[in-house]
């Protein structure tokens, strides 16, 4: 099984670019039966990411960045590099992607995947709005092409 999400914040105008490449890909393959693929729209539930991913072979995250980097820039990276050990808080609001990964492969062992791959996109903006900047938006039709060849790879 794979399992796709797209994580953040669609009021947040690039934040949403997660989101916006999880639907794309809803869209493109809506009238396709694609056995043991999974793509959700994670929204900022970082819990709801660590029980989606549960029981897939393969997780693919997309999620926006803020690094400075050029806007648009697509960064591709294993998750092991990116899990993080969660806040000790009661507040799951706090709880990330970044801490899913980390939390399901402790509470879930061999039902979690080992072979993560994250995509981030560099935002232009993270302020209050509705639309992509274009920046985000050209590398979000990247980022769908390169997960659609992976999904196609993984059913054929």
């Amino acid at each position: 099984m794979l399992t796709v999400i797209g994580c953040g914040n669609l009021n947040r105008s690039d934040d949403g670019v997660g989101v916006v490449v999880a639907r794309m890909l809803l869209e493109k393959f809506q009238n396709e039966k694609l056995e043991n693929i999974q793509i959700f729209d994670a929204g900022t539930d970082g819990m709801g990411v660590m029980f989606k991913a549960r029981g897939a072979k393969s997780l693919i995250i997309i999620d926006a960045s803020t690094t400075g980097a050029e806007p648009g820039a697509v960064f591709e990276v294993p998750g092991r590099e990116l899990e993080g050990n969660p806040p000790d808080s009661y507040n799951l609001h706090g709880f990330r992607w970044d801490h899913a990964l980390y939390a399901g492969r402790q509470i879930f062992k061999d039902e979690f995947p080992s072979d993560v791959q994250v995509f981030l996109i560099e935002a232009k903006s993270i302020d209050l709005g509705l639309e992509l900047s274009p920046e985000a938006l050209a590398a979000a039709i990247i980022v769908v092409e390169k997960i659609t060849k992976r999904i196609l790879r993984h059913v054929t």
